[in-house]
C-alpha cells in the first residue's frame, strides 16, 4: 500500500515540476516565471521527496529527504522573492498582460525628483 501512495506523490511531483518547465518557456516576463518555477517546482520536489520518505521509511534516505523539504521549501520561496525584487530594482519592466504592479508605490527607484 506504501507503494502505491509513493507512487502517487512520485508522479504528482513529476506532474508539478513538468508544468513548471512549461511555464518558464510560456510565460511572458520574468515575474511570472519566477512564480510559476517557484510554486511548481518547489511543491512538486517536495512532493518527490514526500514519496522517497513514504516508500523508504525512517531509515538514512527518509531521513534527509525528510530535512530536505523545509530547507527547500522555505529558501526556494525567499529566493524567488529576492530575484524578483532585485529584477524590478535593476529596472526589468512587468510583461503587457501584468495588470498591477506591487511595488511601483514602495520603491525608491521609482520617486521622482520634485
Amino acid at each position: 500500500m506504501s507503494d502505491i501512495i509513493s507512487i502517487v506523490f512520485i508522479a504528482t511531483g513529476i506532474l508539478f515540476n513538468l508544468f513548471g518547465c512549461i511555464g518558464l518557456v510560456r510565460l511572458p516576463d520574468v515575474y511570472n516565471r519566477l512564480q510559476s518555477a517557484t510554486k511548481c517546482v518547489t511543491l512538486g520536489t517536495c512532493s518527490i521527496l514526500l514519496g522517497v520518505l513514504i516508500r523508504f521509511g525512517l531509515v538514512s534516505i527518509g531521513i534527509k529527504a525528510l530535512v530536505a523539504i523545509p530547507l527547500l521549501f522555505f529558501s526556494a520561496t525567499v529566493a524567488a522573492h529576492a530575484l524578483a525584487k532585485g529584477a524590478y530594482r535593476f529596472g526589468i519592466k512587468l510583461g503587457d498582460g501584468s495588470i498591477h504592479d506591487d511595488y511601483k508605490d514602495e520603491s525608491p527607484f521609482n520617486k521622482t525628483e520634485e
